[in-house]
C-alpha cells in the first residue's frame, strides 16, 4: 500500500507543476482558451505519464493538443528541473472526456425533468 500512495503522492505533483508550467512558461501564441490538468497517471516504473487535460473557452481542442503533445520535451525538462525523481516520465496528454460527458448528462436529465413537468 505504501507504493500506491506514494505514486498518488507523484502524479499529485506532477499535476501541480504541470498545471503551472502550462500557464506560466509555456509561452504559445496558437494555445488558446483555459487549459487545465484535471488528472495525472503514472506507470509504476515512472516511464510514462498520461496527463488528462480539459479545456474551456478553446478555438480549437485538437491544436491545442497537438500543441501540448508538441510540447512535451519542454515541459518533461521543466518538470525535471523542479521535481527530484530519478526518471522524469516522458507526458503523454489525452483530452478528459469526463466533464463534458457529465455536462452532457446534466442536459439529459434537465430535458427529463421538462418533459415530465409540461406533461402533468
Amino acid at each position: 500500500m505504501p507504493q500506491n500512495n506514494r505514486m498518488n503522492k507523484i502524479d499529485e505533483e506532477l499535476k501541480k507543476e504541470i498545471s503551472t508550467i502550462i500557464s506560466l512558461e509555456l509561452k504559445n501564441p496558437h494555445l488558446t482558451g483555459l487549459i487545465s490538468v484535471s488528472k495525472v497517471k503514472t506507470t509504476p516504473d515512472l516511464r510514462f505519464a498520461k496527463v488528462y487535460v480539459t479545456m474551456i473557452n478553446e478555438k480549437s481542442k485538437k491544436e491545442n493538443l497537438a500543441i501540448l503533445k508538441k510540447s512535451s520535451g519542454f515541459i518533461r525538462s521543466a518538470i525535471a528541473k523542479k521535481i527530484n525523481l530519478r526518471y522524469t516520465p516522458e507526458l503523454i496528454f489525452e483530452f478528459d472526456e469526463s466533464i463534458e460527458y457529465g455536462t452532457r448528462i446534466d442536459e439529459i436529465l434537465k430535458n427529463i425533468t421538462k418533459d415530465i413537468k409540461s406533461n402533468d
